[in-house]
Protein backbone atom coordinates (compact mmCIF):
# COMPACT_ATOMS: atom_id res chain seq x y z
CA UNK A 1 0.00 0.00 0.00
CA UNK A 2 1.41 3.38 -1.05
CA UNK A 3 1.65 5.85 1.83
CA UNK A 4 -0.22 9.08 1.25
CA UNK A 5 2.16 12.03 1.29
CA UNK A 6 1.37 14.18 4.34
CA UNK A 7 0.55 17.88 4.14
CA UNK A 8 0.10 20.17 7.10
CA UNK A 9 -2.77 22.35 5.93
CA UNK A 10 -4.69 23.38 2.81
CA UNK A 11 -2.81 26.34 1.35
CA UNK A 12 -3.78 28.19 -1.81
CA UNK A 13 -0.95 28.09 -4.31
CA UNK A 14 0.49 24.88 -2.89
CA UNK A 15 1.88 22.45 -5.48
CA UNK A 16 0.74 19.43 -3.47
CA UNK A 17 -1.62 18.07 -6.13
CA UNK A 18 0.83 18.32 -9.03
CA UNK A 19 3.99 17.65 -7.00
CA UNK A 20 4.29 14.05 -8.31
CA UNK A 21 4.42 15.40 -11.88
CA UNK A 22 6.96 18.08 -10.97
CA UNK A 23 9.45 15.74 -9.27
CA UNK A 24 9.50 13.53 -12.38
CA UNK A 25 11.78 16.20 -13.86
CA UNK A 26 14.20 16.10 -10.92
CA UNK A 27 17.67 14.67 -11.58
CA UNK A 28 18.49 11.13 -10.57
CA UNK A 29 20.90 12.32 -7.90
CA UNK A 30 21.52 15.68 -6.23
CA UNK A 31 22.99 16.78 -2.92
CA UNK A 32 20.45 19.27 -1.60
CA UNK A 33 17.01 20.60 -2.52
CA UNK A 34 16.56 24.34 -2.08
CA UNK A 35 13.12 26.01 -2.06
CA UNK A 36 13.44 29.83 -2.00
CA UNK A 37 9.61 30.15 -2.12
CA UNK A 38 8.80 27.16 0.06
CA UNK A 39 5.29 27.98 1.31
CA UNK A 40 4.06 24.84 3.06
CA UNK A 41 6.83 22.75 1.48
CA UNK A 42 4.83 20.42 -0.78
CA UNK A 43 7.80 19.69 -3.05
CA UNK A 44 10.25 19.27 -0.17
CA UNK A 45 7.90 16.87 1.65
CA UNK A 46 7.32 14.71 -1.42
CA UNK A 47 11.04 14.68 -2.26
CA UNK A 48 11.80 13.46 1.26
CA UNK A 49 9.03 10.86 1.07
CA UNK A 50 10.49 9.51 -2.18
CA UNK A 51 14.03 9.54 -0.81
CA UNK A 52 15.31 11.84 -3.55
CA UNK A 53 17.89 13.50 -1.29
CA UNK A 54 18.78 13.88 2.39
CA UNK A 55 19.34 17.62 2.76
CA UNK A 56 16.82 20.43 2.33
CA UNK A 57 16.87 24.22 2.58
CA UNK A 58 13.44 25.70 3.30
CA UNK A 59 13.12 29.46 2.77
CA UNK A 60 10.23 31.86 2.48
CA UNK A 61 9.96 35.64 2.82
CA UNK A 62 6.89 35.03 5.00
CA UNK A 63 8.58 34.50 8.36
CA UNK A 64 5.56 33.14 10.32
CA UNK A 65 5.13 30.54 7.58
CA UNK A 66 8.77 29.45 7.79
CA UNK A 67 8.50 29.35 11.58
CA UNK A 68 5.41 27.17 11.28
CA UNK A 69 7.15 24.63 9.06
CA UNK A 70 10.24 24.66 11.28
CA UNK A 71 8.16 23.93 14.38
CA UNK A 72 6.21 21.24 12.54
CA UNK A 73 9.45 19.51 11.58
CA UNK A 74 11.59 20.07 14.67
CA UNK A 75 9.04 20.28 17.49
CA UNK A 76 5.77 18.74 16.28
CA UNK A 77 4.43 17.82 19.73
CA UNK A 78 4.53 21.45 20.85
CA UNK A 79 2.72 22.56 17.68
CA UNK A 80 0.11 19.81 18.03
CA UNK A 81 -0.61 20.63 21.68
CA UNK A 82 -0.87 24.40 21.17
CA UNK A 83 -2.97 24.04 18.01
CA UNK A 84 -5.42 21.76 19.82
CA UNK A 85 -5.82 24.32 22.60
CA UNK A 86 -6.52 27.14 20.16
CA UNK A 87 -8.80 25.00 17.99
CA UNK A 88 -10.86 23.86 21.00
CA UNK A 89 -11.12 27.45 22.20
CA UNK A 90 -13.49 28.37 19.39
CA UNK A 91 -16.21 26.13 20.85
CA UNK A 92 -16.14 27.97 24.18
CA UNK A 93 -17.55 30.93 22.25
CA UNK A 94 -20.79 29.08 21.46
CA UNK A 95 -22.41 30.67 18.43
CA UNK A 96 -19.64 33.26 18.30
CA UNK A 97 -16.88 30.95 17.01
CA UNK A 98 -16.46 33.30 14.03
CA UNK A 99 -15.74 36.14 16.46
CA UNK A 100 -13.12 33.85 18.01
CA UNK A 101 -11.36 33.57 14.64
CA UNK A 102 -11.19 37.35 14.33
CA UNK A 103 -9.90 37.62 17.90
CA UNK A 104 -7.07 35.20 17.08
CA UNK A 105 -6.36 37.07 13.85
CA UNK A 106 -6.15 40.39 15.70
CA UNK A 107 -3.79 38.89 18.28
CA UNK A 108 -1.64 37.56 15.45
CA UNK A 109 -1.50 40.91 13.69
CA UNK A 110 -0.61 42.66 16.95
CA UNK A 111 2.44 40.47 17.48
CA UNK A 112 1.41 37.03 18.77
CA UNK A 113 2.74 35.30 15.67
CA UNK A 114 3.32 31.89 17.20
CA UNK A 115 3.06 28.91 14.88
CA UNK A 116 -0.13 27.48 16.39
CA UNK A 117 -2.00 30.73 15.72
CA UNK A 118 -0.65 30.84 12.18
CA UNK A 119 -1.79 27.27 11.63
CA UNK A 120 -5.26 27.90 13.04
CA UNK A 121 -5.71 30.94 10.81
CA UNK A 122 -4.60 28.99 7.74
CA UNK A 123 -6.98 26.18 8.69
CA UNK A 124 -10.01 28.49 8.96
CA UNK A 125 -9.53 31.14 6.28
CA UNK A 126 -11.63 31.02 3.13
CA UNK A 127 -10.09 28.66 0.52
CA UNK A 128 -6.90 28.31 2.55
CA UNK A 129 -5.89 31.63 1.01
CA UNK A 130 -3.67 34.05 2.89
CA UNK A 131 -4.39 37.73 2.20
CA UNK A 132 -2.59 40.82 3.48
CA UNK A 133 -3.50 44.50 3.73
CA UNK A 134 -1.17 47.37 2.86
CA UNK A 135 0.37 47.16 6.34
CA UNK A 136 1.29 43.50 5.86
CA UNK A 137 -1.43 42.31 8.23
CA UNK A 138 -3.48 39.18 7.63
CA UNK A 139 -6.96 40.24 6.53
CA UNK A 140 -8.53 37.16 4.95
CA UNK A 141 -12.04 36.29 6.10
CA UNK A 142 -13.12 33.31 8.15
CA UNK A 143 -14.70 30.33 6.38
CA UNK A 144 -18.08 30.15 8.12
CA UNK A 145 -18.85 26.65 6.85
CA UNK A 146 -16.15 24.77 8.74
CA UNK A 147 -14.11 24.83 11.93
CA UNK A 148 -10.69 24.20 10.40
CA UNK A 149 -8.64 21.02 10.27
CA UNK A 150 -9.26 18.78 13.29
CA UNK A 151 -6.39 18.43 15.76
CA UNK A 152 -6.04 14.68 15.21
CA UNK A 153 -5.53 15.23 11.48
CA UNK A 154 -2.97 17.96 12.15
CA UNK A 155 -1.22 15.63 14.61
CA UNK A 156 -0.97 12.75 12.15
CA UNK A 157 0.35 14.95 9.36
CA UNK A 158 2.76 16.95 11.54
CA UNK A 159 4.31 13.80 12.98
CA UNK A 160 4.63 12.27 9.52
CA UNK A 161 6.28 15.41 8.11
CA UNK A 162 8.64 15.57 11.08
CA UNK A 163 9.56 11.94 10.57
CA UNK A 164 10.54 12.69 6.98
CA UNK A 165 12.50 15.90 7.52
CA UNK A 166 13.79 16.22 11.09
CA UNK A 167 17.60 16.65 11.16
CA UNK A 168 17.59 17.04 7.38
CA UNK A 169 16.23 20.57 6.91
CA UNK A 170 17.58 24.07 7.47
CA UNK A 171 15.34 27.14 7.53
CA UNK A 172 15.66 30.81 6.60
CA UNK A 173 13.62 33.94 6.01
CA UNK A 174 15.62 35.61 3.24
CA UNK A 175 14.97 37.39 -0.02
CA UNK A 176 15.07 34.76 -2.76
CA UNK A 177 18.09 36.45 -4.39
CA UNK A 178 20.14 35.89 -1.23
CA UNK A 179 19.21 32.22 -1.28
CA UNK A 180 20.14 31.80 -4.95
CA UNK A 181 23.50 33.47 -4.37
CA UNK A 182 24.36 30.70 -1.88
CA UNK A 183 23.34 27.77 -4.08
CA UNK A 184 26.20 25.45 -5.05
CA UNK A 185 26.94 22.88 -7.71
CA UNK A 186 25.18 19.68 -6.73
CA UNK A 187 22.15 21.55 -5.41
CA UNK A 188 18.76 21.50 -7.10
CA UNK A 189 16.79 24.72 -6.75
CA UNK A 190 13.01 24.44 -7.10
CA UNK A 191 11.27 27.81 -7.46
CA UNK A 192 7.56 28.59 -7.29
CA UNK A 193 7.53 32.41 -7.28
CA UNK A 194 4.39 34.55 -6.94
CA UNK A 195 2.25 34.68 -10.05
CA UNK A 196 2.98 37.39 -12.57
CA UNK A 197 0.62 40.31 -12.18
CA UNK A 198 1.30 40.32 -8.45
CA UNK A 199 4.72 41.90 -8.94
CA UNK A 200 5.33 45.26 -10.57
CA UNK A 201 8.28 47.53 -11.15
CA UNK A 202 7.15 49.97 -8.46
CA UNK A 203 7.18 47.05 -5.98
CA UNK A 204 3.43 47.22 -5.45
CA UNK A 205 1.76 43.84 -5.10
CA UNK A 206 -1.67 42.38 -4.77
CA UNK A 207 -2.77 41.16 -1.36
CA UNK A 208 -1.98 37.49 -1.94
CA UNK A 209 1.69 37.95 -1.19
CA UNK A 210 3.94 39.64 1.34
CA UNK A 211 6.42 40.37 -1.44
CA UNK A 212 6.32 40.13 -5.22
CA UNK A 213 9.00 39.13 -7.72
CA UNK A 214 9.73 41.46 -10.60
CA UNK A 215 9.97 39.62 -13.95
CA UNK A 216 13.16 41.10 -15.43
CA UNK A 217 14.99 40.78 -12.14
CA UNK A 218 13.92 37.15 -11.86
CA UNK A 219 15.13 36.41 -15.40
CA UNK A 220 18.52 37.90 -14.55
CA UNK A 221 18.75 35.67 -11.48
CA UNK A 222 18.08 32.61 -13.65
CA UNK A 223 20.76 33.75 -16.08
CA UNK A 224 23.24 33.92 -13.21
CA UNK A 225 22.32 30.38 -12.15
CA UNK A 226 23.02 29.24 -15.71
CA UNK A 227 26.42 30.93 -15.63
CA UNK A 228 27.25 29.16 -12.35
CA UNK A 229 26.01 25.78 -13.64
CA UNK A 230 23.36 25.47 -10.91
CA UNK A 231 20.48 23.10 -11.69
CA UNK A 232 17.00 24.54 -11.22
CA UNK A 233 13.33 23.98 -12.01
CA UNK A 234 10.73 26.76 -12.06
CA UNK A 235 6.93 26.67 -11.81
CA UNK A 236 5.80 29.91 -13.41
CA UNK A 237 2.23 30.73 -14.40
CA UNK A 238 0.75 28.83 -17.37
CA UNK A 239 -2.60 28.89 -19.14
CA UNK A 240 -6.29 28.26 -18.57
CA UNK A 241 -8.10 27.08 -21.66
CA UNK A 242 -6.71 29.25 -24.46
CA UNK A 243 -5.78 32.11 -22.13
CA UNK A 244 -2.10 32.44 -21.29
CA UNK A 245 -1.20 33.86 -17.87
CA UNK A 246 1.84 36.11 -17.79
CA UNK A 247 4.90 36.15 -20.02
CA UNK A 248 6.90 33.05 -20.81
CA UNK A 249 10.52 32.99 -19.72
CA UNK A 250 12.84 34.05 -22.57
CA UNK A 251 14.28 31.54 -25.04
CA UNK A 252 17.75 32.96 -24.41
CA UNK A 253 17.77 31.06 -21.09
CA UNK A 254 17.62 27.80 -23.11
CA UNK A 255 15.13 26.22 -20.73
CA UNK A 256 13.01 23.17 -21.40
CA UNK A 257 9.36 24.26 -21.08
CA UNK A 258 6.48 21.85 -20.47
CA UNK A 259 2.88 22.23 -19.31
CA UNK A 260 1.51 20.21 -16.41
CA UNK A 261 -2.22 19.52 -16.14
CA UNK A 262 -3.34 21.13 -12.87
CA UNK A 263 -7.01 20.18 -13.26
CA UNK A 264 -10.14 22.22 -13.71
CA UNK A 265 -9.79 25.94 -13.11
CA UNK A 266 -11.70 26.88 -9.96
CA UNK A 267 -12.39 30.38 -11.23
CA UNK A 268 -13.55 29.12 -14.63
CA UNK A 269 -15.86 26.60 -12.93
CA UNK A 270 -17.40 29.39 -10.85
CA UNK A 271 -18.01 31.26 -14.11
CA UNK A 272 -19.76 28.25 -15.64
CA UNK A 273 -16.85 27.19 -17.86
CA UNK A 274 -15.21 23.79 -18.05
CA UNK A 275 -11.57 24.75 -18.59
CA UNK A 276 -8.35 23.02 -17.63
CA UNK A 277 -5.48 24.91 -16.01
CA UNK A 278 -1.98 24.03 -17.20
CA UNK A 279 0.98 25.18 -15.15
CA UNK A 280 4.28 26.02 -16.82
CA UNK A 281 7.35 24.13 -15.70
CA UNK A 282 10.83 25.14 -16.82
CA UNK A 283 14.00 23.08 -16.36
CA UNK A 284 17.49 24.53 -16.69
CA UNK A 285 19.46 23.61 -19.80
CA UNK A 286 22.33 21.81 -18.09
CA UNK A 287 19.92 19.75 -16.00
CA UNK A 288 18.14 18.45 -19.10
CA UNK A 289 21.43 17.77 -20.89
CA UNK A 290 22.63 15.65 -17.98
CA UNK A 291 19.30 13.84 -17.83
CA UNK A 292 19.47 13.04 -21.55
CA UNK A 293 23.05 11.78 -21.19
CA UNK A 294 21.98 9.56 -18.29
CA UNK A 295 19.08 8.13 -20.30
CA UNK A 296 21.43 7.40 -23.22
CA UNK A 297 23.84 5.62 -20.86
CA UNK A 298 20.99 3.47 -19.52
CA UNK A 299 20.14 2.44 -23.09
CA UNK A 300 23.78 1.63 -23.88
CA UNK A 301 24.16 -0.64 -20.86
CA UNK A 302 20.68 -2.18 -20.95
Amino acid sequence: MVMKTPHLVQYQGSKRIIAPEIVKFFPTTFDRLIEPFAGTCAITILSAAQGLCDEFWINDINQPLVNLMEECINNPLKLIDEYENIWNGQFAEGENNIDYFYKIREEFNKGKKDSARMLFLLARVVKGAVRYNSNGELNQSCDKRRYGTKPNVIANNALAISGLLKDKASFSNLDYKDVLSRAQKGDLVYMDPPYQGTSKRDNTRDNRYIQGVEFDEFVEQLRELNDRDIDYIVSYDGKTGDKFIGKTLPKSLELTHVYINAGLSTQATLNGKNEITYESLYASKNLIKRQEKYEQMKLCFA
